[in-house]
């Protein structure tokens, strides 16, 4: 899934592709669970967003996190374009990231964990790039969705900056904001790794613990 590009700085506003009024066309349940991909979603689930590098590995991470899981996405989030195709985003014109949406249980699951599977599962010390993928919509990032998932990721990212620092990394690039929207990729992406167990995924974590998110919400 390497589409190279040269952008490394991500567009104004005014410089964004206009994208387009409707959703582009994706799959209606996960491959995996069943689920319903846009829902109705379980009373009392929550979705978190998180990008780290190409979706295809990253979402995979997530659902094999397993129990608590309903479903999980792979999408577009953090630009100004409405609507992106893959190829707009790739060209680094809309301002978008790769992301994964996860709709999980909190009873069962907490969202501590679902930010230690994300620290833990890239490098996000690299900036607009993730291993080989170079781009801005390889950038590390999360996107919290309340306040409580603002203060929970913040707190995350001070604590996993001190242990990568004791390890000799640089500085954590992760960005973390609000963001207004989340656009679901097309169809081939959704779940592309359980269609295609060979599929390329170029995800590698630093190999420095995380330690937090071992517990479930009260």
């Amino acid at each position: 899934m390497t589409f190279q590009t040269k952008r490394l700085t991500i567009p104004s506003a005014a410089e964004a592709l206009p994208g387009r009024p409707e959703p582009i066309p994706t799959a209606e349940r996960h491959f995996i669970t069943g689920n319903p991909l846009k829902g109705p979603y379980p009373a009392g689930s929550e979705r978190a967003l998180f990008g780290l590098g190409c979706f295809w590995g990253a979402e995979r991470k997530f659902w094999q996190l397993g129990e608590g899981i309903f479903i999980t996405a792979s999408g577009y989030a953090g630009g100004e374009t409405p609507n992106p195709t893959y190829e707009e985003v790739c060209s680094g014109h809309t301002g978008h990231n790769e992301v994964v949406m996860v709709v999980y249980d909190p009873v069962v699951i907490s969202y501590e964990k679902l930010l230690t599977t994300f620290w833990e599962s890239h490098d996000p010390t690299q900036g607009m790039r993730q291993g080989g993928d170079r781009g801005t919509q390889y950038r590390s990032s999360i996107y919290p969705l309340d306040d409580r998932q603002q203060r929970a990721a913040e707190a995350s990212r001070v604590g996993y900056a001190k242990a990568l620092a004791a390890q000799g990394y640089d500085a954590i690039t992760t960005d973390i904001r609000r963001v207004p929207e989340f656009y679901f990729a097309e169809d081939y992406h959704q779940q592309y790794l359980a269609k295609n167990p060979a599929g390329y995924c170029g995800l590698g974590g630093t190999g420095v613990s995380c330690q937090i998110g071992t517990g479930v919400a009260a």
